[in-house]
């Protein structure tokens, strides 16, 4: 099964990141890639519909035959980790949140720790919940940034709009004292340099920010190997596809990859 390719999905294009990621690090891994564009953005929908669209994509990979799946969403994560597990037919699931929350407990040094994600995700608290849980006493603050999603599908990256937005987000009391930031949404390394520059200018200290996608990509390589389906040589074939296609889907995959990729319609039962 070493051969077989990985299936990766998210509700848009954030979950690109994650593919990146995973493709520099195991570049003899086939991927396909799924984008629900069509219900596009996870954030706002009710637990009850975001479980119904995992459990669909699911299904799908599971019939294109990939090895292992992973949840290239927050959100997903957050509410619907259960339901592909279900629906997988027993190969493995990853998600975003567990190497994040990993990550961050292994970078702060004064135990001040900050969320920035969706309404859903950070309404249900799981990060808050993993990382006392792990580490009780750590003081954590999260916060929704709902209009961080569309801003950058739309492409509105390093210019005005975008940096009063994210100006108005982090200028919350709550971030003064922190000392790591997770970015809790696939979308949200492309604004990266932006967030950093924002406590280096208005707090006067540097913040270590917690991009998921490289731990992520390290958790999906540490669990090949433990399943014994890593794949060590040959080459590998990427599939990209979208619930909803759109010409301005094709370029704004471009900001998340760094190059341009041929996306295909799929349909979501």
């Amino acid at each position: 099964m070493h051969h077989l390719p990985v299936g990766i999905f998210d509700s848009g294009l954030g979950g690109l990141t994650i593919v990146k990621a995973v493709q520099q690090l195991l570049p003899h891994e086939s991927l396909i890639y799924v984008g629900d564009t069509a219900h596009l953005p996870y954030g706002d929908k009710s637990v009850e519909l975001i479980g119904g669209y995992a459990t669909a994509i699911t299904r799908l990979l599971v019939q294109k035959g990939v090895k292992a799946i992973v949840i290239a969403c927050n959100t997903a994560s957050a509410v619907a980790y259960r339901e592909v597990q279900a629906a997988a037919a027993g190969l493995p699931v990853f998600n975003v949140v567990i190497p994040a929350v990993h990550q961050a407990l292994a970078t702060t040094q004064n135990q001040q720790v900050a969320v920035i994600g969706t309404k859903t995700t950070i309404r249900t608290g799981i990060y808050k919940r993993l990382l006392q849980h792990h580490r009780p006493g750590l003081k954590v603050v999260e916060k929704a940034t709902p209009m961080l999603v569309p801003m950058i599908e739309e492409g509105w990256l390093h210019n005005q709009v975008s940096q009063d937005v994210i100006d108005a987000y982090m200028s919350d009391t709550g971030f003064q004292s922190i000392d790591t930031l997770i970015l809790g949404c696939t979308h949200y390394p492309l604004i990266k340099s932006q967030i950093a520059k924002y406590f280096v200018e208005n707090y006067e200290h540097e913040v270590h920010i917690i991009d998921s996608s490289l731990a992520v990509a390290r958790a999906v390589q540490q669990g090949l190997k433990a399943h014994q389906l890593l794949r060590h040589a040959g080459e590998a074939r990427y599939q990209y596809l979208l619930s909803d296609l759109t010409p301005n889907f094709e370029s704004a995959a471009e900001l998340f990859l760094g190059k341009k990729v041929c996306f295909e319609r799929c349909a979501l039962a």
